[in-house]
Parts: structure tokens; C-alpha cells; sequence
């Protein structure tokens, strides 16, 4: 027998006959062609991927980072960058939040140019507690008229000899802190 679509909607398929006294075709589906890749080549493909995303989660791996909360040794160039002048204040923002500010000097007296400086700065209590350390980078007050602007370090550098005014402006100050000046470290600085 020839094959025929006995729904006739184009398919493949073969009416067979049954031998066994009856005329009546029953439509057998072909066996699905086997085809694509084989087991063993999805299973290395697999394998690759696993490795490629393995490396790259090593490679971005960075080593770990003190806590900003945890109180750092001064950096190497800070005794070169005395503070001095240190002056605390308070302003009412536009939200209505309040900010604090500490304001001072700082003079680069040794022989390089500074393009950054990280500080902490230490609130201490009297409640026997651990302080509040705040890590923030240093910005120089760039102008005071009509209001104080600041800048970063890095957008005018301190150079050998200067004497360059700064703010430190914190948006909350901890509740238990004893009103007294807090220590200000230097912790990090980028040096040309």
C-alpha cells in the first residue's frame, strides 16, 4: 500500500491494513528521526559553563575590607597633615533633617601632593559603650559666599606647604555621644 494523510492535513503517516479479517486502516505514527547533539557533548558543554562562571566569580573576588565601623590605623603620611582649628556646628536642612558639621584646618607639611584622605572620626560616650566611628572621605571647603561648598580632595590637591580649610558633614550624630570634640584620624591618603 502506498502512503496516504488520512485527516488530510499534510502529515506523514502509513495506513496499514489489519490481516485478520478486517478492512479497516488504522494510522500509525512513524517513529520520531533521532537527532541534535548527544548526551556526552550537553554534559561537556555543561562542564564549561560551570567552569567559565567558576572563574569569574574567582577573579572578581576582592580581598576583604576592614568594616567602616572599625577603627583603623593612621596612615603612614597623616603625620605629615596635621588638623587643627577644629570647630563643631549644626544647620537645619531643607527636609527638615539636621545636619552636624566639623569644620578645621589642615596643612600639608610634608613634600607631596595629596589627591584624597579618608578619615574616621571617633564619637565617644560616657556610657561606657563602644564609640561611633563614621569613615568618610575629607572635602575642602571650596567657597563660603553665599553658602559653604565643598569639594573633594582630589579636585583641587593639597599641595606641599598649604593650608586648606575642610567640613566633615554628618547627617546623624549617635544619640549617646558626650558632646565633646571627637578624634579625627587619618586613615588613607592618595599621594602624587
Amino acid at each position: 500500500m502506498g502512503e496516504t494523510d488520512p485527516h488530510g492535513q499534510g502529515g506523514t503517516g502509513k495506513v496499514v491494513s489489519i490481516a485478520s479479517g478486517g478492512d479497516a486502516p488504522i494510522f500509525a505514527p512513524e517513529p520520531a528521526e533521532r537527532g541534535g547533539l548527544p548526551m556526552a557533548a550537553w554534559g561537556v558543554a555543561a562542564a564549561i559553563v560551570a567552569l567559565a562562571v567558576g572563574a569569574l566569580v574567582y577573579a572578581g573576588r576582592k580581598p576583604p575590607v576592614a568594616a567602616p565601623s572599625t577603627l583603623q590605623p593612621a596612615d603612614a603620611y597623616a603625620a605629615s597633615l596635621p588638623l587643627s582649628q577644629l570647630a563643631m556646628s549644626e544647620s537645619t536642612s531643607l527636609s527638615g533633617g539636621k545636619l552636624t558639621y566639623l569644620d578645621g584646618h589642615v596643612v600639608n607639611a610634608g613634600g607631596r601632593t595629596v589627591s584624597a584622605v579618608t578619615v574616621q572620626v571617633v564619637f565617644q560616650n560616657d556610657e561606657q559603650l563602644a564609640p561611633r566611628i563614621e569613615t568618610l572621605p575629607l572635602t575642602l571647603i571650596r567657597m563660603k559666599d553665599p553658602y559653604i561648598d565643598t569639594e573633594p580632595v582630589s579636585a583641587d590637591p593639597i599641595k606641599p606647604g598649604e593650608d586648606r580649610e575642610f567640613r566633615l558633614t554628618f547627617e546623624t550624630v549617635p544619640d549617646n555621644w558626650n558632646t565633646q570634640m571627637p578624634e579625627v584620624r587619618l586613615i588613607h591618603t592618595d599621594l602624587r
